[in-house]
């Protein structure tokens, strides 16, 4: 089996095999070129002449060698179709593409058929088809990213860019769970920005949304990657920290309420100084629900506020003696 330049001699069939819009060539079982049609040759740029009667890995010393050899062989031994997805493996030979630089993909992403070539029962060689699937591959990975990013903005406070309370919530669930199951230390602290109202009313609500970005952006600046930063409304903030006890969560406290601190925040035409209060809780044997982590936090964080503002309270349950922050 070989194929030739068109011309007279050339059937019907030998004419469709050389016209079609994907790749066709034909291996024995030591793995020689029996059959190399148009796309092949105009994609790999060598004609069927030079590469007819030759070992595939002659001219593609590039090809997955274990992998096909072990794909034909079994083709070989079963006598039963094969198939490679470009979700399994993008290419077989590193063909250029026709589509834009900007569909992120190097080489043409190829699905590829092994189907066993039979005479009396026996499969004598094995054809192997390329299908040119570039398109299909970079309007899915468009899709999956559109996805993605979807997901990623549901997740999101639209003003902030952190965590939504709804993400705080399934992930402070996630983590109750996992804590229940397993031990260990699970804290969160709950926190707000003082007196903002008065800041929106001096100022105006451009520059109080100005204010929430900022305070925002320095805190997720300093927490750790495993925690959970989240907007719970408002001017209210919350962060989970799994793995963290007591005292963890107490210098986690202060380090936040420091930081809001330190700085004034720019608006138009003013510099506003920003405190926030704090409070915080940890999970311990008995807590019966994340709701109830909750109200713990919040009770410390309005003790915070009735002491004065700009501190940091973690809750201490009754009967325990209170542990300064």
């Amino acid at each position: 089996m070989s194929t030739a330049p068109d011309g007279p001699s050339l059937s019907l069939s030998d004419l469709v095999v050389e016209r079609v819009g994907f790749g066709i060539f034909v291996l024995d079982r030591e793995m020689n070129v029996l059959m190399w049609n148009r796309f092949m040759q105009d994609h790999s740029g060598l004609p069927a002449q030079q590469v007819l009667g030759c070992s595939l890995f002659e001219h593609f010393p590039d090809l997955p060698r274990a992998w096909l050899v072990r794909k034909v062989e079994s083709v070989f031994q079963l006598g039963t179709f094969a198939f490679s997805s470009w979700e399994q493996r993008p290419y077989l030979f590193r063909f250029d593409h026709d589509r834009p630089i900007t569909g992120g993909v190097d080489f043409m992403q190829q699905d590829c058929t092994f189907m066993p070539l039979m005479r009396d029962r026996e499969v004598v060689a094995v054809c192997v088809t390329i299908s040119d699937v570039t398109h299909v591959s970079i309007v899915q990975r468009e899709r999956e990213e559109a996805v993605a990013k979807l997901q990623e903005y549901a997740h999101r406070d639209g003003l902030t860019g952190i965590a939504n309370r709804r993400y705080f919530e399934e992930r402070f669930v996630d983590e109750f769970m996992r804590w229940q199951r397993y031990g260990g230390e699970l804290s969160v602290l709950l926190f707000d920005l003082d007196h903002f109202k008065q800041i929106n009313d001096r100022y105006g609500h451009a520059a109080g949304d100005t204010v929430l970005r900022e305070i925002a952006q320095r805190v997720a600046d300093v927490v750790r990657k495993q925690d959970t930063f989240g907007r719970f409304g408002g001017e209210e903030f919350a962060l989970l920290m799994p793995a963290t006890a007591f005292e963890g969560a107490m210098q986690a406290a202060e380090k936040i309420r420091r930081i809001i601190g330190s700085v004034a925040v720019e608006v138009p035409g003013a510099s506003v100084s920003v405190t926030a209060s704090v409070g915080g809780t940890t999970a311990r044997p008995g807590a019966p629900t994340c709701d109830a982590l909750i109200n713990e936090a919040d009770e410390a964080l309005y003790e915070a506020k009735r002491g004065g503002r700009n501190r940091s309270v973690m809750f201490t349950p009754p009967g325990e003696p209170a542990r300064p922050v």
